[in-house]
């Protein structure tokens, strides 16, 4: 029955952003987002990820008439998370992000709790975030976040090496910048191939819909692709 209730719990979230999408006048952007996620173990429950992303656009524009072809470099995250599980299903985790943009550099710091709770042939966490956005050039930015996300075997009751299995997560980001909130919410469907006890590979969509509080919405989608390694 929980199970039931949680995965029900998403697919309302998703609903929502559906709608808001269907009410919107919105301009887009069509990119790749690939990454590479380095995870260690520590002694006393402690873990450290590494992780390098790229964002690269491919196509944005407001409508048909205003299509902007072409390959566009955005920016590169360097992010580095040390958790500690201080219970059975609880972590908290402490992290800092590096960007490169537009030959600027942007630095982040990142607070996480992360409640995970395992069901039969399911998985199922809640992450609550927040993180402060630090730039020379730009306003400090401070954001509240909150992600579901449910993972689910293809075939079997977990996941095995040589096994596919399904992942999504629907995320909702509130921001503050310069005095003005704005709310970003994602919807990220991926698959993912266990290669091995220590690799995993996952494809899918990264789709973000965001200022469509105060203006024309802003969509994003990004075809992402992560590879994970356990050293």
């Amino acid at each position: 029955m929980r199970i039931i209730l949680n995965t029900r719990r998403i697919a309302l979230l998703s609903l929502t952003l559906v709608s808001l999408v269907a009410h919107a006048q919105p301009s887009y952007e069509f990119g790749i987002l690939p990454s590479i996620n380095l995870n260690t173990s520590l002694p006393h429950n402690f873990k450290l990820n590494f992780k390098l992303e790229s964002r690269q656009s491919i196509r944005s524009g407001l409508g048909a008439a205003s299509d902007i072809e072409g390959y566009d470099y955005i920016l590169t995250d360097f992010t580095t998370i040390a958790a500690k599980q201080i219970a059975y299903n609880k972590t908290l985790a402490l992290g800092y992000l590096f960007r490169l943009r537009d030959e600027q550099i942007v630095h982040r710091s990142i607070q996480q709790f992360i409640v995970t709770q395992s069901f039969t042939g399911f998985k199922f966490s809640q992450r609550f975030a927040a993180d402060q956005t630090f730039s020379p050039t730009e306003d400090f930015e401070f954001r509240l976040r909150y992600r579901l996300a449910a993972a689910i075997p293809f075939s079997g009751l977990s996941v095995d090496p040589k096994e596919l299995y399904f992942k999504i997560s629907n995320e909702y980001l509130n921001s503050l910048k310069s005095g003005r909130y704005d709310l970003e919410i994602r919807l990220l469907p991926f698959v993912g191939y266990k290669v091995s006890e220590l690799s995993e590979l996952e494809m899918g969509i990264d789709y973000r819909i965001n200022q469509f509080l105060h203006s024309p919405a802003q969509n994003r989608i990004w075809l992402g692709m992560n590879w994970y390694w356990a050293l």
